[in-house]
């Protein structure tokens, strides 16, 4: 695929994910003409970018959606679930479009879509041709204004004073190609009325190296002179309805036509008086006498007094307005389109695509960095060269500063995988008859580019089994004092070095007896055990494990949830489920905000260096003489349970007479982790084990130490957990293993 494709396809995927938002969004809000325009907008960029590599099926099965959305804005037919429902289908099919272009290339040559993919798109342009453009669902009372209709004088429905029709017009890549002349359509136009000023538009116009000779890129913005009605204007373009974009608005016209054409207008950088002129609001003379009254002095008699400052030229929309020539609202939407224009482009400006594998290979030579900066630093202090350390020091903040910004390249708002949701939810929710409101927090919420691409399977699994299985119906809801519109949250915060996304629900919550009659039924725990609700919570992760009734295409299988905790865990994080009865569920997912290099502290035991998280560390202190024999220690009041490293990895070799606790934290949970020495900070780049090492706890990764050895990345989040589970089993009278790994020998 060459690089123009490739462009135009990662663009028009950004431009489908803002035009579903902008549906959904529409759905809530029918009446909003800006979101309207937004979708309108992004079809036509999705079309004429098509255009321009010659991918013709895209063209012309977005062609058709382009007519329909152009009937919506005219007000010529109105919206609805259905519709709504439709054009999303629409998008779903030319995302798979984009996808058929993506494998097989641009170009008259390359291979079609198959036969099951064309046939849904004729299904789906179909009911768009049969239902919303032959006119049987069109709004009566939505129709264009009338040719001579009374000027209203409310606040954004006055008359724009001209006697002139005002007709916009684009006309389609493929005119001439079809046999058709641009010119002779203006000059039959002239045959009816008068063209009193015509503006042609060329901002279709691509540069001269991209321009094909039989192409039309032409667009004109007419105000027309004529006794002869719409219908008559209309069919002047007859021939080329199709392929072209055609407005026409009558004399008097209201002032949301207008406002509506200034939104419509190309985002090029335009003048407020051009924007005026193009639209029709104003005519080139009335613009010119404008310019004129903004040249003249403030004071039109007395000149300026000698050293005096001159007074600054009026504003031209004030004069306009002052004039009565235009109405305060076009001016002040002409100002809007003018900034959002110039926002626009000083975005585009500050922003730069890169290739995710050239990301990678920084971030892979970043970590390489950080090593060989490492062993810098240890041959410096080992030295006793004040300058070389001093030198070595400053190199270290400088890689430091530099791993810092490579990482934060990498950083993307999870926010863009949250609202892929709310499509989701809605189509469930209607599939399943349940009202489901999705509430969106956090989506500013950073983290690796990596995991946001690996977390969307998990989310998918638990928000669907959320609304299958915890959100009850809306009839049984009401019976129950519940509001009958059931509420999701997906919410995402930063907690002590780590990203917690969470997934609430205010449904029936988890049916703790349910699910231990199953583990009983399935083998997964014995008839009369003792069991925590954590404990039986996170049965539900287990593989074919289900308590559903029966199986529906959503959930049921016993499938799902035991992908959910191994992705999860493959990402070095972590699940927690906490529910209460009748009030709804929660599922915790916490993931460390990085894959690739982390700031860590140090530790030794026996001969080996042990490295744990430093966002995780609370404090070091020295262990007290009770906690030698014991596996807790009084931390100013509070129990803090003890991790020996010594004893789980079963060092061997005598511990020295003085050690010393690192205060680790996950999850709100302290623990303390027994350690013969304190080695400092250490930049640490994570490398990951060997599938053989998968199995042992307690170990998140490697990673190589400036002298060359290799040091293990402590598990904080297994330790801590199993200190908790060594407690409820002291509590129930078992005695805990102290042993999570094989021998390890100095």
């Amino acid at each position: 695929m060459d690089e123009i494709t490739t462009v135009f396809v990662t663009e028009s995927r950004e431009q489908l994910a803002a035009l579903e938002a902008a549906l959904l969004q529409l759905e809530n809000s029918p009446g909003d003409d800006d979101t309207l325009n937004a979708i309108f907008r992004s079809a036509h960029t999705i079309k004429g970018g098509a255009g321009v590599i010659e991918c013709d099926y895209i063209v012309a099965f977005t062609h058709v959606v382009e007519n329909v959305l152009d009937k919506l804005r005219n007000r010529e037919i109105s919206l609805d679930a259905d519709l709504i429902a439709l054009l999303l289908g629409c998008a779903d099919h030319i995302g798979n479009l984009l996808g058929v272009l993506e494998s097989a290339g641009a170009g008259p040559d390359a291979a079609r879509p198959d036969a099951d993919l064309a046939a849904e798109g004729e299904a789906l342009l179909a009911r768009l041709q049969r239902d919303w453009l032959s006119g049987a669902r069109a709004d009566p009372a939505s129709g264009p204004p009338a040719a001579m209709a009374p000027p209203i004088e409310a606040s954004g429905g006055a008359a724009v004073e001209t006697d002139c029709w005002h007709i916009s017009l684009r006309f389609g890549a493929d005119v001439l190609k079809n046999g058709m002349d641009p010119l002779s359509f203006l000059r039959y136009l002239g045959s009816i009325g008068r063209i009193e000023r015509i503006e042609t538009l060329a901002d279709a116009m691509p540069v001269a190296a991209q321009m094909d000779p039989e192409a039309c890129y032409l667009g004109f913005e007419i105000s027309f002179s004529s006794n002869a009605d719409k219908a008559a204007i209309e069919r002047v373009f007859d021939f080329v309805r199709d392929d072209c974009t055609l407005h026409i608005l009558p004399p008097h016209s209201r002032l949301d036509d207008y406002l509506a054409l200034i939104n419509g207008l190309p985002e090029d950088t335009m003048r407020l008086g051009e924007i005026l002129v193009k639209v029709g609001a104003l005519t080139q003379a009335e613009l010119d006498e404008g310019l004129v009254q903004q040249q003249r002095p403030a004071d039109a008699v007395a000149q300026p007094a000698p050293g005096a400052e001159e007074a600054a030229a009026p504003p031209l929309g004030e004069i306009l307005v002052e004039h009565k020539v235009v109405q305060p609202e076009l001016v002040e939407a002409a100002v809007a389109k003018q900034k959002q224009v110039t926002e626009k482009k000083a975005a585009e400006a500050r922003l730069i695509r890169i290739q995710a594998d050239k990301l990678d290979r920084l971030i892979d030579l970043v970590g390489e960095l950080v090593i060989a900066g490492a062993g810098v630093s240890l041959l410096a202090s080992r030295s006793g060269i004040g300058e070389l350390v001093e030198a070595a020091s400053l190199s270290s903040r400088l890689v430091e500063g530099i791993r810092d910004a490579a990482l934060q390249l990498r950083m993307v708002q999870i926010g863009e995988t949250f609202n892929r949701f709310n499509r989701v939810v809605r189509d469930t929710s209607r599939e399943m008859g349940k009202e489901v409101e999705l509430v969106i927090s956090g989506g500013e919420t950073e983290l690796d580019k990596s995991m946001v691409e690996k977390i969307g399977d998990p989310l998918m699994h638990l928000v669907r089994n959320a609304m299958d299985h915890g959100l009850e119906m809306p009839e049984l809801r009401a019976a129950q004092g519940k509001s009958p519109r059931a509420r999701l949250e997906l919410n995402a915060f930063h907690d002590s070095g780590s990203i917690v996304i969470e997934v609430v629900d205010d449904g029936a919550g988890l049916n703790r007896d349910r699910i231990l009659a199953k583990a009983v039924e399935r083998g997964l725990a014995q008839p009369g055990q003792a069991l925590s609700d954590t404990e039986i919570f996170n049965l539900i992760f287990e593989p074919g494990f289900s308590t559903a009734e029966k199986v529906t295409n959503i959930s049921g299988r016993g499938v799902g949830m035991d992908v959910v905790r191994r992705n999860i865990q493959s990402l070095r994080g972590s699940v927690d489920v906490s529910s209460t009865p009748g009030q709804g569920s929660r599922f915790a997912i916490r993931l460390p905000l990085t894959l690739a290099i982390i700031d860590g502290f140090l530790v030794g035991v026996g001969d080996a260096a042990y490295v744990i998280p430093l966002d995780s560390v609370v404090e070091c202190i020295e262990l007290a003489a009770d906690g030698v024999e014991r596996d807790y220690v009084n931390l100013r009041g509070e129990v803090l349970p003890l991790v020996r490293l010594r004893q789980m990895f079963a060092i061997e070799g005598e511990a020295p007479k003085r050690q010393n606790v690192v205060v680790v934290q996950y999850a709100g949970i302290k623990s303390g982790i027994v350690v013969d020495e304190l080695m400092g900070e250490f930049q640490t780049v994570i490398k990951p084990l060997g599938r053989i090492f998968r199995h042992i706890k307690g170990i998140g990764g490697s990673t190589i130490l400036g002298s060359g050895e290799v040091a293990l990345i402590l598990d904080v989040q297994a330790l801590v957990q199993r200190c908790a589970t060594s407690e409820e089993q002291r509590a129930r009278g078992v005695s805990p293993s102290r042993t999570l790994a094989a021998p390890v020998r100095a």
